[in-house]
C-alpha cells in the first residue's frame, strides 16, 4: 500500500494501526479507514492489483530490504513517536536500531570551521566505546558525523529523505555507499522517489524518534537543525547543543537551545553520560 499514489501517509498508519490490534477486524473498520479524506478507495484498490505495483515492489525487494510498523524488528522507540514510518525501506545492518548507545547529530549544512573541531573532540572518543552517529547524510555537520565514524571503522546509521538508489546531494553517492556496506541507510521513501523539500521535516523525525539522544553541533537561527531538536524534544528526547561564539551566526541557533535549556556539551562524557 505504500507504493500506491492513492494513499496518504496518515491513511497508512491508520490501517497499519488497525492491523496491530489482536482483535478480529470487520469490514467496517477498514472502509472507516478508507473514507478518510484524501483517499481514494476505488483507485486505491485498482492500483494495490496491477502490474506497475508488482514491478515496483519487486524493485523496492531487489535494491533492499523492507520493515514495516508490524514486525517484531521495527525500534520500539520509535513505534513510540507520534507519527511512526509505517513501513521503512533500507540497506545494511538493521540490528544498529536496536544499539542502546544511539546518538542523533544534526547541524546545518554550511558550517564553520568550529564544526570539525567540536565533532573531533566530542564524538570521535565515544566512538571507541560502542556510540552510534544517526544523522541525515545531509551536506555540512551531517557528512562530518558520518565520515567521522567511517574514519576509525565504525558503523553510522544515515535517514534519507528519498529513494535508496538516490544519493541527494550527488556528491554524497561514495559516503553513502560506504555506509550502506559498513552501517546502515534508511528512508520512508521507495526505490526512485526524489528528494522533496517536504521529505526533510519528515526525515527528522524519524532521526529524532530512532535515538534517546540528540546533538546540534552547529545551527544557524531557524535552522532545519532546530525543527529535528524540536521533535526530539516533543518525543522526550534528551536535547544537547555545542555552544559557540556568541558573534557566529552558525552558533546562534545552538546557542539559543542553550538558553532555552538544552544541555551544553563541553566535553565528551557530557555526552556520554546520558547513556549511563
Amino acid at each position: 500500500m505504500r507504493l500506491c499514489t492513492a494513499i496518504l501517509p496518515a491513511t497508512l498508519k491508520r490501517m497499519a494501526m488497525l492491523l496491530q490490534q489482536k482483535t478480529q477486524i470487520n469490514k467496517k473498520q477498514i472502509f472507516e479507514v478508507l473514507q478518510q479524506p484524501g483517499t481514494h478507495p476505488e483507485q486505491l484498490w485498482r492500483q494495490l492489483f496491477t502490474d506497475e505495483i508488482d514491478r515496483l515492489l519487486r524493485l523496492n525487494l531487489q535494491n533492499g530490504s523492507i520493515i514495516t510498523i508490524l514486525d517484531a524488528a521495527y525500534p520500539s522507540q520509535l513505534r513510540e513517536i507520534y507519527d511512526p514510518p509505517a513501513v521503512l525501506f533500507y540497506r545494511g545492518n538493521w540490528d544498529l536500531t536496536h544499539c542502546s548507545h544511539l546518538l542523533g547529530v544534526v547541524g546545518s549544512r554550511k558550517h564553520s570551521a568550529y564544526a570539525p573541531l567540536a565533532i573531533k573532540k566530542l564524538l570521535t572518543p565515544l566512538l571507541a566505546r560502542g556510540l552510534i552517529t544517526v544523522s541525515g547524510l545531509a551536506a555540512g555537520v551531517d557528512q562530518l558525523a558520518h565520515s567521522s565514524s567511517l574514519a576509525v571503522a565504525k558503523p553510522t546509521i544515515a535517514v534519507i529523505g528519498n529513494g535508496l538508489n538516490i544519493f541527494y546531494p550527488k556528491t554524497n553517492q561514495n559516503l553513502q555507499q560506504r555506509i550502506e556496506q559498513n552501517g546502515l541507510v534508511i528512508s520512508e521513501y521507495g526505490i526512485n522517489e526524489r528528494p522533496l523539500r517536504y521529505h526533510f521535516p519528515a526525515r527528522n523525525r524519524i532521526i529524532a524518534g530512532l535515538v534517546p539522544t540528540l546533538l546540534v553541533v552547529e545551527a544557524r537561527h531557524h535552522s532545519g537543525s532546530l525543527i529535528t531538536a524540536n521533535s526530539a524534544l516533543q518525543e522526550n528526547r534528551n536535547v544537547l547543543a555545542v555552544p559557540g561564539p556568541i558573534n557566529s551566526l552558525f552558533s546562534q541557533g545552538t546557542n539559543e537551545l542553550i538558553a532555552a535549556g538544552a544541555k551544553p556539551v563541553l566535553q565528551p562524557d557530557d555526552i556520554w553520560e546520558e547513556f549511563l
